[in-house]
């Protein structure tokens, strides 16, 4: 542990023991270790070398308070290239360590090191980390727990325990071969053998029951499941057998308390959720399953089970209940509980961010999966196109440099500044049947910049131009108040009347329904570079995303600080 103090960092270590001597304004900065290597894993009755941190698989949890800073060592002993990124923490001035590749910083090669710096500010609540760079997520990610702050409390009653339930997806492939060929192909990514629930597929999967993860409860105690969507590709249902739920928080912020049967929870996501150990003395499976609502697309059918086992002298029955699950193309449930989430907005805990009530800019963007030509039709996507993805009709080209060293240092010819405001073609974005020619986006490397403290609204528009699907889109550097959502079109002179300014929840990733819309609000109080992307990864290597620019404001307390020493060398 280190101390930082105002001025300066003075302490005094004796036999691993830190001593503060007489300086005011320290604080604890707790300082961590991530080995990034390769590590064998046995899943579904094989065995193979998968990426890990520190041999962990999820990876370790971070913890801190409201307002902590946390350092965290990243070694690569990995033979490619890896970045971390913080996801949901909004890093305030300071877009060095948020650790998206080739925006905010180039990877860490192999036999490298970069030490972040993780800056809690408003966030309270559940976050995750996880890499940033290809799908190496897949297996290299873990739970971020951001407490109180000290002699302040939760939004509800002190549970009893806390657990972090991290839903992911296991490939008996390996994830590098399965990349790598899904970008050789041009089509579809080959689909996950199991879901899994804490790194375990659970029993209904050959060779897992004995690994089964197993929570084990008191009857009458609650319990906080602080929920994370690993998962690369697909949105999820969740839910307890013969319990109800009540969610309290979603992507650290508090939510009214919301008693639900199941949640919908989008890659980049977490959601918070009391568990009320108040039914028979039993075993009860919790599961998750695939929501897929695009048409023609492969999916994986399986369900991931771990158990809720009561303490207490009983025979459990057998098999445990399976708790119910919405169909995996239900959007109507998917929405229906997406659409019911609030912000707390209570005295004791009032919104961390104002809500905009009126906005400097209005965008509109499209979200569309494209195709590009392939030369004589030879590539996997529909008749032999190379499948893509585009916000705005553009498809996303990394650059060489990272965006913000090309912005800090003013170089020329890394990005463009023209990303638009809304589409450059406009249609019926819902439609049916499509012409051809809004097929093809454009490649390019485009931001869009922002003034410093400019309030913005931003409506995703899903599309069907190949094929109309959910997509939960998350940005970097802050958090946004969904303030509106709808299917079809979006109609600016009718929906907005409908907005909720008042208390809509406020994310840093909100799933946009399948030909529809969802409208967000943000201020841009955070200077840097910011990155926007769907967070499902075939979407992103597609190309569907983009970034903003923050400008620096007046004061030396509104502008981006300067890189830190160390930075991965591009």
């Amino acid at each position: 542990m280190e101390m930082r103090c105002s001025g300066g960092v003075q302490m005094l270590q004796i036999l691993g023991l830190v001593l503060v001597l007489g300086i005011p304004n320290c604080e604890a900065v707790l300082r961590h270790k991530f080995v990034i290597k390769e590590t064998n894993y046995t899943r579904l009755c094989s065995t193979k070398s998968i990426l890990t941190v520190n041999g962990q698989f999820p990876g370790p949890t971070l913890y801190a308070h409201k307002g902590d800073t946390v350092i965290v060592d990243v070694y690569n002993k990995a033979n490619y290239n890896v970045t971390i990124h913080w996801h949901g923490v909004k890093q305030p001035r300071n877009p060095w360590h948020d650790g998206p590749e080739y925006i905010t910083q180039c990877p860490i090669k192999p036999g490298g090191k970069f030490t972040q710096n993780v800056t809690f500010s408003l966030e309270e609540g559940t976050l995750w980390w996880h890499a940033h760079s290809d799908w190496s997520r897949a297996t290299v990610h873990g739970a971020i727990i951001v407490y109180p702050k000290n002699n302040t409390s939760y939004a509800f009653a002190k549970p009893h325990t806390e657990v972090p339930i991290i839903l992911g997806e296991w490939w008996k492939q390996d994830i590098v071969d399965i990349y790598d060929e899904f970008l050789q192909s041009g089509g579809d990514p080959n689909i996950s053998d199991a879901y899994l629930i804490n790194g375990q597929p659970g029993d209904l999967y050959p060779c897992s029951k004995q690994d089964t993860f197993k929570l084990v409860v008191e009857y009458g105690k609650s319990y906080l499941l602080r929920v994370i969507n690993a998962a690369l590709q697909d949105i999820l249902f969740f839910a307890i057998a013969g319990h109800q739920v009540t969610v309290v928080g979603t992507d650290a912020s508090y939510t009214k308390p919301l008693k639900v049967d199941y949640i919908t929870i989008s890659p980049g996501q977490t959601i918070d959720l009391l568990l009320e150990a108040n039914q028979p003395k039993d075993h009860y499976y919790m599961a998750a399953r695939v929501y897929s609502s695009a048409t023609g697309v492969e999916f994986d059918n399986t369900t991931t089970t771990a158990l809720i086992q009561y303490k207490g002298r009983y025979t459990p029955s057998s098999p445990p209940p399976l708790p119910y699950l919405p169909y995996y193309n239900d959007t109507a449930a998917s929405v229906n509980f997406t659409g019911r989430l609030r912000s707390l907005a209570s005295g004791e805990h009032p919104v961390p961010i104002t809500v905009p009530q009126t906005v400097t800019h209005k965008f509109l963007f499209t979200v569309s999966v494209n195709t590009f030509p392939c030369v004589n039709d030879s590539c996997a996507g529909p008749n032999g196109s190379r499948l893509a993805a585009s916000v705005n009709n553009i498809s996303f080209v990394s650059p060489s440099i990272s965006i913000l060293q090309a912005y800090y240092y003013h170089i020329k010819g890394v990005f463009g500044t023209r990303f638009p405001s809304k589409p450059p073609l406009e249609f019926n974005y819902t439609a049916d049947y499509l012409p051809l020619a809004v097929r093809t986006p454009r490649n390019g490397t485009e931001v869009k910049v922002l003034k410093y403290n400019a309030t913005v609204e931003m409506v995703f528009q899903g599309t069907n131009v190949v094929a109309g699907t959910d997509h939960p889109m998350h940005l970097h550097g802050t958090s946004f108040y969904v303030v509106g959502w709808g299917f079809g079109n979006f109609d600016k002179k009718k929906d907005p009347k409908k907005y909720n300014l008042v208390d809509p929840p406020l994310q840093n990733t909100i799933a946009v329904p399948k030909n529809g819309w969802a409208a967000v609000r943000f201020q841009a109080f955070n200077p840097g570079v910011w990155f926007m992307h769907c967070h499902l990864e075939r979407h992103l290597s597609w190309g569907m995303e983009m970034a903003f620019i923050v400008k620096d404001g007046p004061t030396s307390e509104s502008q981006m600080l300067p890189p830190p020493p160390g930075m991965p060398p591009c």
